[in-house]
């Protein structure tokens, strides 16, 4: 179960088109991440898949099966939304049963699936207490149980850790990525922050202005992207862009390096340089160096401590194995 095949999905709003037509399978049990700049389009095509939005051309399965026209409830799906839309005055158990009361499931099986949830997401401890005595994680847990119990085909996660300060985040990342391995469900998540799509994804989609732009796993799109908008995107720091005589030697009319593969010297190296912003992380040391290779900084990810001031000069030297190389119209060239 959880088997989901776009089949040329187009939307449009108006005069406007937000999705130009999307052809996209995603396999039971994958854990797949919709990811891109805002107003690219990712979190409407979720809301397609969910039956939130009407689809104004193209074709959806479930499990094989037309969705294209159900309504949300026929779908089969859950969804959590970046909002945790629980009810301040029932407590996390109603909460998580609420669902299945209103399926009209028995009393004593609610409680049993509860239960479960409660004790796959370590809420056990919190059935009686009401949202309002939650953490935001708590809270986003409870969102998430009242989702497994409806046991759907698979979970639809739209941006569910954009109100949690950094630490919560890196927690829940791991939450529901554990959640995932546990449930062997389907679950796609969008996101705008390409941290959790590169950490939580088997596979990701980049898109842009509604088009997928290169679908594939973290380590795919980081080794190989298609094009400069993927390499722009996936990475963090980001890929530095290298254009004019420096990229010449290349035989590109742009040349991508990332910051962790260029190295530095205080002798020498293909690049002359000096020193800008430094900022010292403890494991890492990121530098912006103002290079004549480029018009913009480069950014340089050293290990550990790395001993230099403002100002001083320094020499680049990237790594030619690991030099990605762009044509006139941003199309990798292999």
């Amino acid at each position: 179960m959880g088997q989901i095949n776009l089949t040329q999905v187009r939307k449009v709003f108006g005069a406007t088109e937000v999705i130009p037509g999307i052809d996209l399978d995603i396999n039971e049990g994958e854990f797949v991440v919709f990811v891109g700049p805002s107003g690219c389009g990712k979190s409407t095509l979720l809301r397609l898949i969910a039956g939130l939005e009407d689809v104004s051309d193209g074709k959806i399965e479930i499990d094989g099966n037309d969705a294209t026209r159900l309504p949300p409830s026929k779908r089969g799906l859950a969804m959590v939304f970046q909002s945790y839309a629980l009810y301040p005055h029932m407590t996390v158990r109603k909460n998580i049963g609420f669902p299945l009361k209103m399926a009209g499931m028995e009393p004593a099986e609610i409680e049993r699936k509860v239960q479960h949830a409660a004790t796959t997401l370590n809420l056990t401890d919190y059935l009686e207490r009401r949202p309002g005595e939650l953490s935001g994680g708590q809270r986003q847990r409870v969102a998430i149980g009242r989702s497994i119990v409806r046991e759907p085909a698979a979970f639809l996660f739209d941006e569910p850790l954009s109100n949690l300060d950094a630490a919560l985040r890196g927690n829940m990342r791991l939450e529901i990525s554990e959640l995932h391995k546990s449930l062997k469900t389907t679950m796609i998540y969008v996101t705008h922050d390409q941290v959790e799509a590169m950490t939580m994804a088997d596979k990701i989609v980049v898109l842009q202005a509604g088009v997928i732009e290169q679908v594939g796993s973290p380590m795919e799109l980081y080794r190989f992207p298609c094009n400069k908008f993927v390499a722009g995107f996936i990475g963090s720091p980001k890929m530095n862009f290298i254009e004019g005589p420096a990229a010449e030697p290349y035989n590109a009319h742009t040349v991508g390096v990332r910051p962790e593969h260029i190295s530095l010297s205080k002798e020498s190296g293909t690049w002359r340089g000096r020193v800008g912003v430094t900022e010292h992380l403890g494991s890492d040391t990121f530098l912006h160096i103002h290079s004549d290779a480029n018009r913009e900084p480069l950014n340089i990810r050293a290990q550990g401590e790395f001993d230099v001031a403002y100002g001083d000069e320094i020499f680049l030297t990237p790594d030619e194995s690991r030099i990605h190389r762009f044509d006139a119209n941003g199309l990798a060239i292999r």
